[in-house]
């Protein structure tokens, strides 16, 4: 069972927010956005951040999940994602890249959700004395990251950088 204090518990029920706004915006902009590509993202990130959100819960009923049972799997993931980006970047100088505006404002409030979460979990890490929630909440801070940079991917190759 895990101790916590009444800070500690503040911050997870914060992040369990921040969590669950996630999880309904992703499902909602993959219900709004028009691309099938960026629909399958954000119910993608959807599901990841359900996977956030159950950690926490666990962690705030006194539970500390494992999360070394996900990190060769993810490393997995991160080598197929780098093969799939390296590939379209050759076919975008080749083809012109158009997008729909409102697909545009939907990873804009994605990204913009990204960095304020993993900024929350920056701040979380430092103020946790248990080392084993240290690491959960790290754990998750780099998937958030993770996230962010699958959207700036889809933005920087879709042309809504340009």
């Amino acid at each position: 069972m895990v101790d916590l204090n009444n800070k500690e518990i503040s911050l997870l029920k914060d992040a369990k927010d921040h969590e669950k706004l996630c999880v309904a915006k992703y499902k909602e902009h993959a219900e709004k956005a028009n691309c099938q590509e960026l629909k399958n993202l954000f119910n993608s990130l959807s599901s990841k951040e359900q996977d956030h959100l159950d950690s926490i819960t666990q962690i705030l009923n006194g539970t500390v999940p494992n999360i070394n049972q996900n990190i060769g799997q993810n490393q997995s993931n991160q080598a197929t994602n780098t093969q799939s980006e390296f590939n379209l970047g050759n076919l975008q100088g080749e083809m012109k890249i158009s997008y729909d505006e409102n697909d545009k404002l939907l990873c804009q409030d994605a990204l913009s959700t990204e960095k304020f979460v993993s900024s929350t979990y920056n701040t979380s890490i430092f103020e946790f004395r248990d080392k084993n929630i240290r690491q959960v909440l790290n754990h998750i801070q780099t998937e958030e990251q993770e996230h962010g940079k699958k959207i700036y991917d889809y933005m920087n190759t879709h042309g809504m950088y340009n």
